[in-house]
């Protein structure tokens, strides 16, 4: 599978309207990207200055996914996302073997270390969280949904992932300003990272705790029938709570047992990684 960078895309405003030619299928998806964690409940004029586009084709559009189900709207008048896009995003290939396979896994490592656990896959720059299980501690500042996405350099899960992807991927992604929390700080160095992406391919393990971070996380892969990097689970903690090694045997057993799930091969005499 090649994965791309998306480049970010630049409109030229031509007052309120969209831009010349724009294809509506980009209207109607700008539409639905005008929802995220912050804003889970809007109104049309909200719509249309976060979508960038007049009102009128807001609401033609809302309309439209309002009566197809993407969109619902409540009896004040605000839109939220519609029940049948979950519908339809839960049929995505990537993550359907993993949500079938990994939840008793995911149990039985929340069961036995009481903490934050989750499952992500790669998703362009960032790492989509697919599943997860609260911790009986609840983290500071930070809470990972379910649909959720994680900057990669940034979490033990993102590293993973990115340390298992094509060198080609692994170069767009450094190459320039990375996302980064605003509460880490300083960005890591691109050298800095590749060293560190090199050090997971060699232990099959990635732990991360940073002085200014208010979590600390590991994790470890998941693997397909191909021995393919198909996903990362990791445990994530508040930052000093307790030390990362701790949770290596428990996290490298239900990555072991999940991969195994998957078809994935498991070598005799295998080395760090298995």
């Amino acid at each position: 599978m090649t994965l791309e960078v998306l480049p970010a895309e630049t409109v030229v405003a031509r007052g309120k309207r969209p831009p010349q030619g724009e294809p509506v299928v980009d209207r109607a998806l700008a539409l639905l990207a005008a929802f995220d964690d912050k804003h889970l409940r809007l109104s049309l004029s909200d719509l249309a200055r976060r979508s960038g586009m007049p009102v009128s084709t807001a609401r033609r559009l809302a309309v439209r996914f309002v009566a197809w189900g993407a969109l619902e709207k409540d009896e004040s008048g605000l839109y939220s996302v519609g029940l049948r896009l979950w519908q339809v995003a839960s049929l995505a290939e990537r993550g359907l073997s993993l949500r079938d396979e990994a939840p008793p896994f995911l149990d039985d490592l929340h069961a036995v270390t009481h903490h934050h656990v989750q499952l992500a896959v790669l998703d362009h720059t960032d790492a989509l969280v697919l599943d997860r299980r609260l911790g009986d501690v609840e983290l500071p500042a930070i809470s990972y949904r379910i649909g959720g996405r994680i900057p990669l350099v940034a979490s033990a899960a993102g590293v993973v992932l990115l340390a298992h992807s094509p060198a080609e991927f692994q170069d767009q992604v450094l190459s320039g300003p990375f996302r980064w929390p605003l509460h880490e700080c300083p960005r890591p160095a691109a050298k800095d990272v590749r060293a560190q992406l090199a050090g997971v391919r060699r232990t099959g393990l990635a732990m991360l705790s940073r002085p200014t971070a208010p979590i600390a996380s590991v994790a470890a892969p998941v693997r397909d029938q191909q021995g393919s990097v198909v996903a990362a689970i990791s445990v994530v903690v508040p930052a000093g709570s307790i030390e990362l090694y701790r949770f290596e045997p428990a996290l490298r057993a239900t990555a072991r047992a999940v991969s195994r799930a998957m078809g994935a091969p498991m070598a005799v005499g295998a080395t760090a990684p298995w």
